[in-house]
């Protein structure tokens, strides 16, 4: 079977038919950081893969956008240096 890894992006060769628990066992990868997939679909670490699989092994990356502090929807608080807007025509915004 072809295993891809990516980050840093390296092809690995092994011998199947094997666990996807056990590929990553002997890759030294730790099951809850990465996602497996063949085929384009997810596999969880209890499927068997076939000697003819290809699957790709890619890290998990999480997070948000940094500095992003909006206010709670539906209070009036402003962020410092945020101006109050200004009446256009007699019609508060």
């Amino acid at each position: 079977m072809k295993v891809r890894l990516r980050n840093p992006d390296r092809e690995v060769e092994m011998t199947g038919p094997r666990m996807v628990r056990d590929v990553l066992s002997e890759l030294g990868i730790d099951p809850d950081t990465v996602l497996v997939i063949r085929r384009r679909e997810l596999v969880t670490r209890e499927e068997r893969l076939g000697a003819d699989d290809e699957i790709e092994v890619r890290p998990v990356i999480s997070g948000g956008a940094r500095g992003c502090s909006s206010p709670p929807s539906g209070t009036n608080q402003r962020r410092s240096g945020e101006r109050t807007p200004r009446s256009v025509r007699g019609v508060r915004s």
